[in-house]
């Protein structure tokens, strides 16, 4: 029988690829889930230990705290060693770490294992990135990565859902534990995939003579800085990223906090209602990428106008439902939020693998990675519960929509580069690892 054919632009067969997605979207789905469990555990936090909003906070940001400081160096074992091994040795060390959580005696040691859940998650992104730029042709990026990354908002509804759930009838010890067991298995699963060839640092220099003459030579350190510093629409998409990040990590991390306080719901019930607005971000990532590769065939800069819609309608959504409106019209704005903040997704993750050499793919996502979660998800938790603790939660809330004012700027800024800086890009053939 005859091996079934490739289609042009694809690393593996069609079938095979899909596979490999599938365990990609579960990954990212339960990295969510461990990640974000904690923010429906709060109220039994606060109750049995009497900790401040600042130190719930906390718990939130010690995983982006880590995954700063490593996701550089993971996102070089990405991309020089080997995609599957890095991403299943990942999955399973921040599975330990989640189930870890559960024999924790104080704060102290819980913020310990949410560090090493950071430490486990720092590479994914960019490792899950790099594999999904490699298996779909640039046609499809930002569709498949919009797709890849509505795990994001599914893993956080289902871990903010289940979290105050399971802790409600069992006790916050056991969503811990319980969360932590699919992710070790998928983990596992991944170490036995097929990857791609490690793409050689290597760049075509032209040389003047009596003709031109084409040759690759290795790129130096100053080719790679350059590779990044040279391209104006790569960096204003990783500070834009950022501030949408904030916001959504700040929503993630209080939303059923609000509920609790302002509307009286029982924890829950706030985790369940605001698990229902991440839920319909499923729609947003995926649209937004399937829509900005449609402009894309007519505008070439579409990933970044894209995002500077979005996001800007975003932002008019959010300051309408936290200093305008309250209940019934309140919720239908957060539930139209949900879907429309996380159409940017798609889009500008996608920017960050179209402006780079093949070879430096997980290596640019890491400094996404670095620059959102530094300035964004490990700060947006603290500075909102930092303003609760001076004010109120709606207080906090209210200046939120000025982060995605900014994001927006700076993703129309970086669309006038975008076309320039696509055309500098190495052109690459990937080739699949026996």
């Amino acid at each position: 029988m005859s091996a079934k054919p490739i289609p042009e632009g694809y690393l593996f067969t069609k079938s095979y690829t899909n596979y490999v997605f599938v365990l990609l979207f579960l990954l990212y789905m339960f990295d969510y889930v461990d990640r974000m469990i904690i923010t429906s555990l709060f109220p039994f936090l606060k109750a049995d230990w009497g900790l401040s909003d600042t130190q719930c906070g906390m718990m939130i940001s010690a995983v982006y705290w880590s995954i700063v400081l490593f996701t550089i160096p993971v996102s070089i074992l990405v991309d020089r060693w080997s995609r599957r091994k890095t991403i299943g040795f990942m999955a399973i060390l921040w599975s330990i770490a989640t189930a870890a959580g559960a024999f924790t005696r104080s704060f102290s040691q819980l913020f310990t294992t949410r560090t090493a859940i950071g430490i486990g998650e720092a590479g994914y992104a960019p490792g899950g990135s790099a594999m999904i730029s490699a298996m779909y042709p640039q046609r499809k990026r930002a569709w498949m990565m919009g797709l890849w990354n509505a795990s994001i908002p599914l893993g956080s509804a289902i871990g903010i859902a289940i979290g105050g759930i399971i802790a409600a009838h069992w006790g916050w010890r056991h969503a811990l534990g319980i969360v932590a067991i699919p992710g070790l298995i998928i983990g596992i699963l991944f170490l036995f995939v097929k990857d791609y060839k490690t793409v050689s640092l290597e760049k075509t220099e032209t040389k003047e003579e009596k003709k031109a003459i084409r040759k690759k030579v290795r790129m130096s350190m100053r080719d790679i800085v350059t590779e990044f510093l040279s391209k104006p629409s790569l960096i204003l998409t990783y500070f834009a990223m950022a501030g949408v990040v904030f916001t959504t990590t700040s929503l993630l991390t209080w939303l059923p906090t609000y509920f609790h306080r302002v509307q009286g719901l029982p924890e829950s019930t706030a985790g369940l209602k605001s698990s229902a607005v991440m839920l319909l971000a499923i729609i947003g990532a995926p649209l937004g990428g399937y829509l900005s590769d449609k402009w894309r065939k007519k505008r070439i800069n579409a990933r970044l106008l894209f995002p500077t819609i979005t996001t800007g309608l975003s932002a008019i959504i959010l300051f309408l439902a936290f200093t305008v409106f309250k209940n019934q019209i309140q919720y239908a704005l957060l539930l139209s939020l949900g879907i429309c903040i996380t159409a940017f997704l798609s889009a500008a993750a996608a920017v960050t693998q179209d402006l780079v050499h093949a070879g430096l793919r997980a290596f640019s996502y890491a400094i996404a990675v670095v620059v959102q979660n530094l300035l964004g998800a490990s700060l947006g938790p603290i500075v909102m519960g930092a303003i609760s603790d001076k004010t109120n939660i709606e207080s906090a809330f209210s200046y939120l929509p000025i982060a995605l004012v900014v994001a927006s700027i700076l993703f129309f800024a970086g669309s006038f580069y975008y076309e320039r800086d696509l055309n500098l890009v190495e052109k690459v053939e990937l080739e699949v690892k026996e």
